[in-house]
């Protein structure tokens, strides 16, 4: 993904304070993290923002990552876990590449990532890397936007939209084009459960297999 956080910097700030568009399909995504999830779990929360999903997953595993390219958006989501006392949370700023190193392969448990894989450049290549980084039996959680499933032109509008510098960079694809990316990194089991999301959300469960 690139690695140029100036306009997530930018917005972090309103992007804190923007109510979550869909409250009823975000808590039923969250009931079926936690049911993927282990009391002894280390987990990852890739493109993390300003850290909701990671606070609202930490009581369900021993340790919870978050990780984001924005500074800003780890400044505030480091505040928002002060601020509510949770001590299981680490935030990570960077971006997801070989450049982060935190982790060995093959060491956790559970990686989430949420609103992130349409902005990223190389899908093949950080789906690949969530494969490696996960344990045999590890789960794979992903809500993306797959705008190709939608009448709408997203992709000259998005086009100039970033041009403008009035929104990132945005892949357009659809849902069945992002599970078979999942599948041919290697992940098995994959589902697709009805959390109440619109046809152009992809939300995704799968695993890396033994």
């Amino acid at each position: 993904m690139t690695a140029d956080p100036t306009f997530w910097n930018r917005i972090a700030e309103k992007y804190a304070r923007a109510p979550v568009a869909n409250p009823e399909a975000f808590e039923r995504k969250i009931a079926v993290m936690k049911t993927r999830m282990q009391p002894t779990n280390t987990v990852l929360d890739v493109g993390c923002g300003t850290g909701s999903l990671a606070l609202r997953l930490a009581p369900f595993a021993a340790q919870l990552h978050g990780l984001d390219l924005s500074p800003e958006m780890m400044r505030i989501a480091g505040g928002k876990a002060a601020d509510q006392g949770v001590a299981n949370v680490t935030f990570h700023t960077g971006a997801f590449d070989d450049s982060f190193t935190t982790f060995a392969d093959g060491s956790l448990d559970g990686l989430c990532a949420c609103s992130i894989l349409h902005l990223v450049d190389d899908r093949d290549a950080a789906l690949a890397r969530m494969y490696r980084l996960l344990k045999p039996g590890g789960f794979l959680v992903t809500s993306t936007a797959c705008l190709a499933e939608s009448w709408v032109p997203y992709t000259p509008i998005l086009a100039a939209m970033y041009w403008l510098g009035k929104a990132p960079r945005v892949w357009v694809f659809t849902r069945q084009t992002l599970i078979d990316e999942i599948r041919s990194a290697g992940f098995v089991d994959i589902e697709t459960p009805d959390v109440g999301t619109t046809p152009e959300t992809g939300f995704i469960v799968a695993r890396r297999g033994r």
